[in-house]
């Protein structure tokens, strides 16, 4: 069932086979198992599996020798006949900085006649499989890859071993999995941590709280930049200034954090937050308002990526600048010159990594150092 509809057994064992495919079970030019051996493994009829056969051949993922059997196709033989796609998965897809980030890729792709397949994980590793399974039942020329919370270990390493293995380029943006050796686009986000920290305390702030997504890389090493600049100016940093959250976390753990560190008396309270990013620094405008404080007097906040967010409020707030469009832009440039250079001339070497700025707006201010 799928949707409350049933899915017919036919398509419930193309996806079987498919997983065989993707999972690098079945590789090009294997044989493949003849039907009887199927409609007993699946215990589904030769009618069955004569349909699913007959829609593989059709998307050209097999292929039958007369006399032989039947056979996986080659994929580099499949993307050659057909329209150049690539593949783009992200976490999200609709909302925050991501839609910037796809038109981007999506300009430079259309300006070389390339077509564009979108997918979204939602931040969640299994929908991931899922994605990376869309993907690669499609004529695929090569994949722009956002890690879903890559802190966490990478449980879908078969399909990407796959992508190597059936010669698919791909790279990743703001961050890769640790044991992927691939190109990818990433902002220094230990220096944006850094950077952010700097400033407060150059402004006087000696009391200063930390929030970070701690599923990503990103975030941890966005707090990693967050405790160099402590140590580096020699201020103190309270453990309890320093609050760790998951993406299932993230609408209320950081809020209630915030919330019980601002009632706090004067004199215990941080006099400024750094935020993991600007939607969550947004949400702790509120709590600084429902604390009874105000920004930047009692409470200084600063955010990370410069969103539509940052200056959407009553208080415009100080951030540090993420690319969006640009990481989008050369990521589909990066791995068309991949394609067309062919894989044997990949660039592992391809890493390009943005440099942060610091915006100043208006939820900062400078005090009087304790």
């Amino acid at each position: 069932m799928r949707d409350g509809k049933q899915i017919p057994k036919y398509v419930q064992l193309k996806e079987e086979i498919m997983s065989w495919v993707h999972s690098g079970r079945l590789k090009p030019d294997d044989q493949m198992p003849t039907e009887n051996e199927i409609a007993a493994l699946f215990q589904v009829s030769r009618q069955t599996v004569r349909q699913t056969f007959g829609v593989l051949e059709q998307d050209g993922w097999i292929y039958r020798v007369q006399g032989k059997g039947t056979f996986i196709s080659n994929p580099q033989i499949r993307r050659s006949e057909e329209t150049q796609t690539i593949g783009i998965i992200t976490t999200y897809i609709s909302d925050y900085i991501f839609p910037h980030i796809v038109r981007g890729a999506e300009a430079a792709l259309r300006s070389r006649g390339y077509r564009m397949l979108l997918s979204s994980t939602d931040n969640d590793k299994v929908k991931e499989r899922e994605s990376l399974q869309l993907m690669m039942s499609q004529p695929l020329s090569g994949l722009i890859i956002e890690p879903t919370k890559s802190a966490e270990g990478n449980p879908n390493l078969s399909y990407y071993l796959s992508l190597d293995y059936k010669r698919i380029p791909y790279l990743m943006i703001h961050e890769r999995y640790s044991e992927i050796n691939c190109p990818y686009l990433k902002v220094n986000d230990e220096a944006g941590g850094y950077q952010a920290t700097e400033h407060l305390i150059g402004w006087g702030h000696r009391s200063i709280a930390g929030f970070f997504k701690m599923d990503d890389l990103q975030g941890s090493h966005r707090l990693k930049g967050f405790i160099r600049a402590h140590h580096a100016a020699g201020v103190p940093l309270l453990p309890e200034f320093v609050v760790h959250y998951t993406t299932e976390e993230k609408e209320h753990k950081p809020f209630q954090e915030a919330l019980g560190m601002l009632r706090k008396p004067p004199g215990e309270r941080p006099t400024a937050f750094v935020c993991y990013n600007d939607e969550l620094a947004v949400k702790l405008l509120e709590a600084i308002r429902q604390a009874g404080l105000s920004v930047p007097h009692d409470v200084s906040v600063v955010g990370f990526d410069d969103a539509s967010l940052a200056t959407a409020t009553e208080v415009k707030l100080t951030t540090l600048t993420h690319p969006k469009t640009e990481m989008g832009t050369q990521a589909a440039e990066l791995l068309m010159d991949m394609i067309e250079r062919k894989y044997d001339a990949l660039p592992l070497d391809g890493t390009r990594i943005f440099q942060p700025e610091l915006v100043i707006r208006e939820s900062t201010r400078k005090i009087e150092s304790n």
